[in-house]
Order: structure tokens, then C-alpha cells, then sequence
């Protein structure tokens, strides 16, 4: 199985990579949608990074850069989509069915598979594998009640974890930010060729929400 992944840099695509070729699919390909506005689609904060983690997996980067309008946005897609030599769409969906139906949509407009390894699966327990299994991951924006400005770079451990749990039960938060309370890059992990040290050029907060802007420097492992 010959598979083009849509990757942002967060801890969802990145991982499902990882799955992918644990289930000895070939990912070949790393399609980065860049947008400077907030989207239902797609990654806002340090998807420009994005191209260096491909890199890094040994992935050929595509870069495709959308207004993130709702409908223009889709066919943004599906132009970055056309073209590759693939049986299919490697996505990193977990919960949203909103993301889900319109990538099946230009997928099957494209005649091309979609595959999404981590779908409907417990968010506290993917967090905690992505984790265990070696994963770096950093939070680089935050959007609920309960996640202050100190979240901000931080990596997720097992007590960053447990925090979120915490704050799952007295707040109602999604542990996997699913529901946009959190989103992330992924600094290093298993398939790097190498990581990186992550160095933070601009923080953004207004009110009780959040982000910064990264850039990725190539460590050795």
C-alpha cells in the first residue's frame, strides 16, 4: 500500500504515519496545507515547520498554501492531492466528522482511498501510546478554560496527561484537543532521522487563548 500522508506537524498526522508503516505501508509523500487563518480543516500554528518533520521522516514535502475558506479550501485540497503515484490518503482524524467526510469527498473525486488509523479511537489512550512510544510532542496553542499561558511550550509527558485528565472531569476538555482546546508539533520521535530543538520566536495571547511561533533547528540524535 503506496499512501501520500496530509501532515501538519501535530501530534495526530505524525503519529498516524508512524501507524502506517508499523501496518508495512509505504508513505511516500508529505502533503502540508499552510494557512495564515483559523480553519476547520487544517492546522493553523507552524504547519510551515511541518516541511522539516517530513524531512526528517523521509518524506518528499508538497506544499499548498489556502485561505482556509470553506469551500475554496476544499478544492485547494484536492489540487494538492492530484498527481501522485499512490493507492491512497494517509489522514490523521480521530473524531471530527466535519474533517472526515469532506477529505473522503475529495478523495473519492480523485479516485483515491482514504485511511485513517486513528479514527474513533479513546483520546486519553492515544495520548498516552503516542507518548509511550517515544514521541516529543509540544504544545503551541491553547483554546479552553483551564489551559493558561504556561501551556505553551510545554511537552506532553505523563503528568502533562494526567493534568488534562484532571481537567477533562472539572471542565469538560478533550484530552486530545479534539475539540480545539489544544494543538501541537511534534519536535521528535520514532522515524525521525534526527529531531529537533524547538526554539520559540513569537508568543501570541489575547484574553484566554493562545500561541507561539516555532522554528524547528535539526538536532543529531
Amino acid at each position: 500500500m503506496r499512501l501520500a500522508a496530509l501532515l501538519s506537524g501535530g501530534k495526530d498526522s505524525t503519529y498516524s504515519v508512524y501507524i502506517a508503516r508499523q501496518y508495512g505501508w509505504e508513505v511516500t509523500n508529505a502533503v502540508i496545507l499552510i494557512t495564515d487563518v483559523d480553519s476547520y480543516m487544517f492546522q493553523r500554528p507552524n504547519t510551515k515547520e511541518a516541511v522539516k518533520i517530513a524531512e526528517s521522516l523521509g518524506l518528499k514535502a508538497h506544499v499548498k498554501y489556502t485561505e482556509g475558506k470553506e469551500e475554496e479550501e476544499l478544492e485547494d485540497l484536492k489540487e494538492a492531492l492530484s498527481g501522485f503515484d499512490v493507492d491512497g490518503v494517509l489522514v490523521g482524524a480521530v473524531e471530527s466528522d466535519y474533517q472526515w467526510a469532506r477529505v473522503q469527498r475529495v478523495c473519492h473525486d480523485l479516485n483515491l482511498r482514504t485511511f485513517a488509523p486513528l479514527w474513533r479511537k479513546d483520546q486519553e489512550m492515544l495520548v498516552r501510546d503516542m507518548v509511550s512510544a517515544g514521541f516529543k510532542i509540544m504544545v503551541v496553542s491553547v483554546s479552553a478554560y483551564g489551559l493558561g499561558e504556561e501551556w505553551l511550550g510545554r511537552i506532553l509527558d505523563e503528568s502533562a496527561i494526567d493534568e488534562l485528565v484532571h481537567l477533562r472531569e472539572k471542565y469538560g476538555i478533550n484530552v486530545g484537543g479534539e475539540g480545539g482546546e489544544y494543538e501541537t508539533t511534534v519536535i521528535d520521535g520514532p522515524g525521525f532521522a534526527y529531531g529537533f530543538n524547538a526554539e520559540i520566536r513569537e508568543r501570541h495571547w489575547h484574553r484566554d487563548s493562545g500561541w507561539v511561533e516555532l522554528e524547528l533547528i535539526p538536532n543529531s540524535k
